[in-house]
């Protein structure tokens, strides 16, 4: 009796499956979905929302809403979220905007860290060879809330870089969203305060959010280099 099922083709569908969802197939697929964002991004610009303004057709908690989703997808594609922060204190004020702006940034840290650890950690993490590279996998995949806790309050490592490496690290997606929702509040705070009050530039509230901003800065600054000897005496 004749088999019914052609064997050659069969093992011809396994192989191209295979391929098709290999580690380095998923990777690709990441780079390229990753280059569709940025060139979106690129063509819309969304950065304007600083100097034209929002829509009028949508206002009210609808405006809030729709702006926290915006810019969560932003935040994935790699536009800098302290034009956000300012973006959403001027066009809705400090309070709403930090609550669009807090809920965006979870939002968009989630996108990302899905993305990355569902397409890019098999193919990545057998290339974490270097010794820093190491040590920052240990930190993150041990001590995975502590440590992008500190990251998020020490705004030193660009936020699409710690999504993504939290991402091919072995940490917890619940542990980091928690992290990058508290730990993302003051310095959030400070830009949004900031961009609500720009339009007096001279008065105490914009210049203690300012002020803050600068601190922060410098200790992110202080706290890599510290880091960065610690490392090195390993």
């Amino acid at each position: 009796m004749l088999d019914p099922v052609p064997r050659p083709a069969s093992g011809l569908a396994v192989r191209c499956s295979r391929a098709l969802f290999s580690p380095w197939s998923r990777l690709s697929l990441l780079v390229m979905v990753l280059a569709a964002a940025v060139v979106t991004v690129v063509l819309y610009e969304p950065q304007r929302l600083l100097s034209a303004g929002w829509p009028p057709q949508v206002s009210g908690p609808a405006a809030v809403v729709l702006f926290g989703v915006g810019y969560g997808v932003c935040t994935a594609a790699f536009v800098p979220r302290p034009l956000l922060n300012l973006a959403a204190g001027a066009l809705f004020g400090s309070q709403a905007g930090l609550v669009s702006a807090i809920a965006g940034t979870v939002l968009g840290a989630g996108i990302a860290f899905a993305l990355g650890r569902l397409l890019g950690q098999d193919a990545l993490r057998p290339l974490l060879r270097g010794r820093w590279l190491k040590a920052a996998d240990g930190q993150l995949s041990r001590h995975g809330f502590r440590s992008m806790l500190a990251v998020r309050l020490f705004p030193g490592v660009p936020f699409a870089a710690a999504n993504y490496c939290a991402a091919v690290s072995r940490m917890g997606c619940l542990p980091f969203l928690l992290a990058t929702g508290i730990g993302s509040v003051p310095n959030t705070a400070a830009y949004v305060v900031a961009g609500s009050s720009a339009a007096s530039p001279t008065s105490p509230v914009f210049l203690a959010a300012t002020g803050f901003i600068v601190v922060s800065a410098l200790a992110a600054v202080a706290v890599a280099w510290a880091k960065r000897h610690r490392l090195r005496s390993a």
